[in-house]
C-alpha cells in the first residue's frame, strides 16, 4: 500500500498517481517498447524501473535526487501503454510526478534557465520567431554562446517562415456539413504556417466551417510536460474559455497539442474547472479522426506518376490518442500514393517537446536512428502529424544528406487536391 502517496495542494493528483503505481504488476513487458531502455539498458530507464523509482520517492524511501535522473531522462512517448498488458496508465504517472516535484527537483542553475527561455519563447509564437531569428546571431558567436543554450541554436531552423494570418472563420465550400473550431498552436504556427493552411483547405473543400478563436493559446503541453503544473493549468483555463460549445469538434492537427488538450481534465483535477474540462476532452479530435469520420466529399486526384510516401507514427497520436489507420487511410485515398511503413515505427524519434534541449545526446540518437529507417524504405515523401516530429525528421534527414520532403499529412492531403489544378 501507498500510504505516503496523498492529495496533493496542485489538484489532487496522488489518487491517480496511486493507482497507476498499483496496476503495474512489473513484467517487463514495456522494456522492449521503450526508447530510453533500448538506448541505455539500464533498467531504471524503462516504464518499470520509473514505476518503481516514483513509488519509492512518493512512499519516502528514496531521495528525489537519486530518481530525478531517470524520471528527466523518459520521453513521454506512452509506447509502454500499448505494449502494457495490465494496463498501466503511464500518463497519470510521469506528467504529474514532475508536476509535484519539479520545485524540489535538483538542477543546475544553468538547466533551469534554459527552461525558463523554452518557457517564456515557444508558447508564444511573436516571441519564438523573434528567438528564432535571433539563433542566427548566437550561431555566429560559436564557442562565445554557453554550452546550456547551444542544443537549442542547433535545433533552430536557418530561415522563419513569414507569418500567416488565419481567418477567424472559413466557410464551408458547398453545403455545409459540420462546424468546427481548429488549434492554430504555437511552435507549429512559426516553423511551419503551411499546416493550419492545408488543414483550413482541406476541411473547407470537404464542407465544413472552421473557426479559429482569436482568444486561444497554447495547450499548455510543454509546461505540463516539464512539471510547470501552474503554468499548464492556466493554458488549459485559456482554452476552455475561449473555445465555443458550438462546434462539432475541436480539432487539433499537432499530435503534442491534442494529447496535452486530453488531458485537461487530469491537469485541472480537484479544482473548479475539473467537470467542464472532461466536457472539453470529450471534445477534442486530431483532423485524420474527424476528416475519417466525415468522409471526403471531394477525392483528391493525386498524381499521374507513383509518390512513395512513408508514414511516420507521432507518439503523441499513436500511443496517446490512439490514432494510427486514419492517417495512413487518408493517404492511401490519394491516387498514385504508395504508403510504406518505417521499422520499428513504435520508437519515438527522440523530438518529445522539449527532449532535444533537456536530452540532446538521446535525442540525436534517436533521430538519426529514425531518419535512417525512413530512408531505408525508399520513400521520396516522409508524413507525420506533429510539428516535433516534422522538424526532427527535417533535421536529421539534412544532416544526412536524404532528399526527402518531409511533410504534414494534411499538407500531402492538400497538394493532392491542388494537383488538379
Amino acid at each position: 500500500m501507498l500510504h505516503a502517496i496523498k492529495p496533493d495542494e496542485h489538484g489532487a493528483l496522488g489518487e491517480p498517481m496511486a493507482k497507476a503505481v498499483q496496476t503495474c504488476v512489473h513484467c517487463g513487458f514495456c522494456l522492449a517498447a521503450c526508447p530510453t531502455y533500448q538506448e541505455l539498458g539500464q533498467e531504471m530507464d524503462s516504464p518499470r524501473g520509473r514505476i518503481v523509482l516514483m513509488k519509492q520517492v512518493l512512499e519516502g524511501t528514496l531521495p528525489l535526487e537519486e530518481a530525478q535522473p531517470h524520471m528527466d531522462r523518459c520521453l513521454g512517448c506512452l509506447a509502454c501503454e500499448p505494449a502494457c498488458p495490465s494496463g498501466v496508465p503511464y500518463r497519470d504517472l510521469i506528467s504529474p510526478f514532475r508536476a509535484r516535484f519539479d520545485a524540489e527537483a535538483p538542477r543546475t542553475t544553468a538547466q533551469r534557465f534554459r527552461r525558463w527561455v523554452a518557457g517564456m519563447t515557444i508558447p508564444y509564437p511573436a516571441r519564438f520567431r523573434v528567438a528564432l531569428r535571433g539563433a542566427a546571431v548566437g550561431r555566429a558567436l560559436g564557442p562565445l554562446v554557453p554550452p546550456i543554450l547551444r542544443p537549442m541554436l542547433e535545433l533552430a531552423p536557418a530561415a522563419v517562415p513569414a507569418a500567416v494570418a488565419l481567418p477567424e472563420v472559413s466557410p464551408a465550400r458547398g453545403e455545409r456539413r459540420a462546424r468546427v473550431a481548429l488549434l492554430a498552436g504555437c511552435a507549429q504556427q512559426v516553423l511551419e504556417p503551411d499546416i493550419n493552411v492545408a488543414t483550413i483547405d482541406v476541411l473547407t473543400r470537404n464542407g465544413v466551417e472552421v473557426l479559429v478563436p482569436r482568444a486561444q493559446g497554447c495547450c499548455g503541453g510543454l509546461a505540463w510536460h516539464t512539471g510547470d503544473l501552474t503554468a499548464a493549468q492556466a493554458a488549459a483555463r485559456r482554452n476552455l474559455d475561449a473555445f465555443p460549445a458550438e462546434v462539432d469538434a475541436i480539432i487539433t492537427n499537432a499530435a503534442g497539442c491534442g494529447s496535452a488538450m486530453h488531458e485537461y481534465a487530469l491537469i485541472l483535477r480537484g479544482t473548479p474547472d475539473e467537470a467542464r474540462a472532461r466536457e472539453f476532452c470529450g471534445r477534442v479530435v486530431d483532423v485524420s479522426v474527424f476528416l475519417a469520420r466525415l468522409g471526403l466529399r471531394e477525392k483528391p486526384t493525386g498524381w499521374a506518376e507513383k509518390v512513395a510516401v512513408a508514414y511516420h507514427d507521432a507518439c503523441h497520436l499513436a500511443n496517446a490518442q490512439g490514432v494510427r489507420s486514419e492517417p495512413r487511410d487518408l493517404l492511401r485515398a490519394i491516387p498514385g500514393v504508395e504508403l510504406r511503413e518505417v521499422a520499428n515505427a513504435h520508437l519515438c524519434c527522440g523530438s518529445a517537446g522539449t527532449y532535444n534541449l533537456d536530452q540532446p545526446d538521446i535525442a540525436a540518437s534517436l533521430g538519426r536512428q529514425k531518419a535512417e529507417a525512413v530512408a531505408a524504405t525508399g520513400a521520396t515523401v516522409v508524413a507525420s502529424g506533429n510539428i516535433g516530429c516534422l522538424t526532427q525528421l527535417k533535421a536529421h534527414l539534412t544532416r544526412q544528406g536524404r532528399a526527402i520532403a518531409v511533410r504534414h499529412t494534411l499538407q500531402v492531403l492538400r497538394d493532392a487536391y491542388a494537383s488538379a489544378r
